[in-house]
């Protein structure tokens, strides 16, 4: 366990195309046009020319099926998804973005968008479409007297951490330090201090949005106001961040950190002191549950910890975890935040094929606990329950596009594996749990779901309308539908 150890289509055969700074080959042969799939997953040719002069107007590079970059430009998180767009467009800057948006808009291809390029369904790639790429668009600028940091979309969550902790300073960013922040905030993006801060979305104080029209709009509490809401939580339905200004605190970069293990027999009682001390306890205490096997096999139910506050007080605040039940293993104390945010990190193209399934639990029902006391952990499947609560829920649904406010932890039946004929087999198992599971859950964390998680509009409750509303105001025609999508016809 790494936490614990801390239609392929024919676009091969497209001819080159010349980019700024490159050569085109000499030839009396006009350069084929180039096949492509619209919105609609019609077949379409995207005429030469118009490519030719999509990539005169970027500062940034446009890559096809024949370019050197191309298959590593292709390439995302998740090696499981294997997809060939039609062109990539590697963007340098906001105007860039405009420029590609606006393309896609009017030869209406599938699109996806890539910051980070971490989504488990693969939504940053799509198969044949276009991909507007922000991975060059990474610089994070802190300012330390106004305890505020500006990100670009590309940027990770390392790279925050990274210019805001010597300063003696953070805002919540995910568990995964190579995950992008766009994404992430997005969807919500909850973290090791999202109990104290809430979550990073929460800390926004503006951003910069491309719509699919191609403007550019700055977005906060005094502009552009329904935008603002909607694109904190409501994934990327409207438009395209191009830069966010976050909300600093201070934080000391010494925590106290923990894993405890048990055997798994002693699942329910330490189920039962996860619930309490999540509910009572101190918000700088932020705790993450796991079900996984020992090296041996063995079935462990173990308890990841960060205490965000004063390292002196994590042993007095993790000693009911010592007495619940006798630890099969347990390693504790100061550490770093750094540390922690790395903990649960492989690499960025990850060797494994990843699924999962996930949902959003408000307590420990006794029909919850029975289910995982059967289920059995592989190296291959393991189950994960992320913190949820805290300051998390001071928030009123209705101020932001999040809608799930109330809930303790977000499950996750998580699959990993590397043999590709295991994928069937290990994907009906997923699912087979999560059918016993589900009942128990209330909506999903939109950055932590598979393709095949249904309902958007009720994962979204009293919001959805709302944000349906604001789909048919700024997309109209779902451009921007490879995401948990909130269709502009509801």
């Amino acid at each position: 366990m790494k936490r614990r150890a801390f239609i392929n289509a024919t676009l091969a055969s497209s001819a080159s195309l010349s980019l700024p700074g490159a050569t085109m080959a000499a030839s009396r042969k006009k350069p084929p046009d180039i096949a492509a799939v619209r919105l609609s997953g019609e077949a379409t040719l995207l005429p030469r020319s118009a490519l030719n002069d999509l990539a005169g107007r970027l500062k940034g590079t446009v890559v096809l099926a024949d370019h050197a970059d191309y298959e590593s430009a292709r390439r995302v998180w998740n090696p499981m998804i294997d997809r060939r767009p039609a062109v990539i467009a590697r963007c340098a800057n906001p105007a860039d973005v405009a420029v590609a948006i606006t393309f896609a808009r009017q030869f209406e291809l599938l699109l996806a968008v890539r910051s980070g390029g971490h989504s488990f369904p693969g939504h940053s790639m799509c198969e044949g479409g276009m991909v507007i790429d922000l991975a060059g668009m990474r610089e994070v600028r802190v300012d330390a007297a106004r305890q505020t940091a500006t990100a670009q979309p590309g940027a990770w969550v390392t790279d925050v951490d990274s210019k805001t902790l010597p300063l003696g300073l953070a805002t919540t960013m995910g568990q995964i330090s190579d995950t992008g922040v766009a994404g992430l905030t997005l969807g919500g993006g909850f973290g090791w201090l999202s109990r104290k801060l809430g979550l990073a979305c929460d800390n926004v104080i503006w951003a910069d949005v491309v719509s699919p029209d191609g403007k550019l709009r700055r977005v906060s509490a005094n502009e552009n106001e329904e935008l603002f809401w909607g694109i904190r939580g409501g994934g990327g339905n409207f438009g395209v961040v191009t830069s966010f200004e976050y909300r600093l605190h201070k934080q000391s970069p010494q925590v106290y950190a923990a894993y405890i293990a048990y055997p798994a027999e002693h699942l329910r009682e330490v189920m039962e002191l996860y619930q309490e001390t999540t509910a009572n306890g101190p918000r700088e205490l932020s705790l993450d549950l796991s079900l996984e096997p020992a090296d041996d096999g063995a079935p462990l139910v173990a308890v990841y910890a960060c205490h965000s506050g004063d390292p002196a007080e994590g042993p007095a605040l993790l000693a009911p975890f010592e007495r619940v039940a006798k630890p099969f293993q347990s390693t504790h104390g100061p550490s770093t935040y750094e540390q922690v945010q790395h903990q649960s990190d492989g690499p960025h193209l990850a060797s494994s094929r990843h699924y999962i399934k996930a949902g959003l639990v408000k307590e420990f029902k006794p029909g919850l606990v029975d289910v995982l006391r059967e289920f059995k952990p592989t190296n291959d499947i393991f189950v994960y329950l992320q913190n949820a609560s805290g300051a998390v829920g001071d928030v009123a649904p209705s101020d932001t596009a999040f809608w799930n406010r109330k809930s303790m932890a977000n499950l996750m039946i998580l699959g990993a594996w590397r043999n590709p004929a295991d994928t069937e087999r290990n994907i009906a198992s997923i699912r087979a749990t999560w059918a016993k599971i589900e009942p128990y859950t209330s909506g999903f964390y939109t950055n932590l779901s598979d393709l095949d998680q249904g309902g958007t509009n009720r994962n979204f409750g009293d919001n959805y309308s709302r944000l349906a509303r604001l789909k048919q105001q700024y997309d109209p025609g779902n451009l921007l539908r490879l995401n948990s999508n909130i269709s502009p016809r509801s």
